[in-house]
């Protein structure tokens, strides 16, 4: 069941140059929840997480857990547990998976949580375990994307931020990032995810925000709005009837 807002996004406005990529977007988060925005190319996804990970100057508010990130460098807004899994992936091909993961626990004193989750991580994704000692160049694709997932899980933060996770991927690897994501929220982190495939990510989200050109369209619960007219013909390619 979901808790408390922890996450709360008000008037959000975004500028690239003469661009605005975000016309003011309220959003909040709850513990526990898995929330999806999803919309076209350019409706303003992947800066709303920029934003959040202060990697992008913003008008607006931002809060987690009561604080205020505004102007508030990126490594700090890590250290307080919001943990950002970039499009791409963003792992480090040159270093080994070990010590992708190992990089991640930079700011953690516990050695006995950092060791659990080791195992918690190693038992979600058992390919990255027996590929530890392998450069994160030499993955697949679908291992990179449970490297960057894993190394977000390392860090212990209590909210994921996961850019587009199934880009690129084969359906039969989607269906394994969607089911690990569930794991992961299931187990307590709260999740925030941009995501294309809407159907995946609609049928899985507690809840979901439609943005369409920097504003947001839509919300509700993720199975009513997998059954609301306008994103059926929109994003789901199928008629509203």
């Amino acid at each position: 069941m979901s808790g408390e807002v922890i996450l709360s996004i008000e008037d959000l406005k975004v500028w690239y140059g003469n661009i605005q990529a975000l016309k003011g977007i309220s959003i909040e988060v709850r513990q526990g929840e898995m929330v999806a925005l999803i919309g076209a190319n350019g409706a303003g996804k992947s800066s709303t997480l920029r934003a959040i990970s202060g990697m992008v100057p913003y008008q607006g508010n931002i809060s987690y857990k009561g604080r205020t990130l505004r102007g508030m460098p990126s490594h700090r807004i890590a250290a307080l547990g919001i943990a950002h899994v970039p499009e791409g992936r963003g792992i480090f091909g040159n270093l080994k998976v070990s010590e992708n993961l190992k990089l991640a626990t930079w700011n953690r004193k516990d050695k006995d949580g950092v060791a659990k989750d080791y195992r918690r991580v190693f038992a979600l994704f058992p390919v990255l375990y027996s590929r530890r000692e392998q450069s994160g160049a030499t993955l697949s694709g679908g291992e990179q994307q449970m490297l960057a997932m894993a190394r977000a899980l390392m860090s212990r933060g209590s909210l994921m931020l996961l850019d587009e996770p199934s880009m690129g991927l084969a359906p039969v690897l989607v269906q394994e990032v969607f089911s690990v994501l569930r794991e992961i929220n299931r187990t307590g982190s709260t999740i925030l995810l941009v995501e294309q495939n809407a159907h995946m990510s609609l049928r899985n989200a507690s809840f979901g925000h439609v943005l369409e050109t920097g504003a947001v369209m839509l919300s509700g619960p993720g199975e009513s709005l997998l059954n609301d007219p306008h994103v059926r013909t929109a994003y789901l390619g199928k008629p509203a009837g």
